[in-house]
């Protein structure tokens, strides 16, 4: 396994409209998209721009995650962390189904099938036990017209 592109940084919230405030006026955020539901998810998300090492507003990303009514594993991460916090990484992959073999054969515990996730392209997450304490996103790396942008 190759370790791909940091694309995101999970940050669970229990008041995405809040956390847009904190990143605009506290962090100096200049990009904050569109939030949307995820229904098949069971949150709202919104992502905030960070710059790349050029200045442009290209570099890893920030993605709000608020639980939708009815969501159980935001909202217990919330009940256990009630001001919210990093919830997870996510690194990209060009190829998803060939990752999920490559950690499945190393032993890791993949949770769920491959799934489209808030980029419009393929995801799973790895359990935090088999990830150093880390839950671990996996995405196939979007194209350009399938990447997530407002």
């Amino acid at each position: 396994m190759k370790l791909g592109r940091l694309n995101h940084i999970g940050v669970a919230t229990p008041s995405i409209a809040d956390s847009i405030v904190f990143y605009r006026d506290v962090m100096g955020a200049t990009k904050i998209h569109e939030p949307f539901d995820l229904e098949s998810q069971g949150v709202k998300v919104c992502f905030v721009d960070t710059p790349g090492a050029d200045g442009a507003l290209n570099g890893t990303q920030i993605e709000l995650i608020e639980p939708l009514p009815g969501n159980t594993s935001i909202q217990s991460f919330l009940d256990k962390n009630p001001a919210g916090g990093q919830h997870h990484v996510c690194y990209e992959v060009p190829d998803i189904h060939a990752a999920k073999a490559e950690f499945e054969a190393m032993g890791k515990r993949v949770l769920g099938e491959p799934r489209i996730g808030a980029h419009g392209t393929l995801i799973f997450f790895i359990h935090p036990k088999d990830m150093g304490g880390v839950l671990t996103e996996i995405m196939e790396t979007p194209s350009e017209d399938t990447h997530w942008s407002n």
